[in-house]
């Protein structure tokens, strides 16, 4: 599994969910692809105002802002 992490620049909430995802222990690391949406119009329109947010590669499933270290961990499962 990979984890596309979409966020942007100066964005005060994504450094919170960063910081968790960082320091939320794994059993095994997990690759992140950090994703600035301001790249795309598409990313901006589909993720403008639910930033930031998690996405797993293997099931499509995401994980938008809030969300505890609990939730993180059982999205990771």
């Amino acid at each position: 599994m990979d984890l596309s992490f979409y966020t942007t620049a100066q964005c005060h909430l994504c450094e919170l969910a960063e910081a968790l995802l960082v320091n939320t222990p794994t059993p095994q690391p997990i690759p992140v692809n950090v994703v600035d949406i301001a790249q795309s119009e598409q990313l901006v329109a589909r993720y403008g105002t639910r930033i930031p947010v998690l996405r797993r590669s293997d099931t499509g499933n995401e994980l938008s802002w809030p969300f505890t270290q609990d939730q993180l961990l059982s999205f990771l499962q």
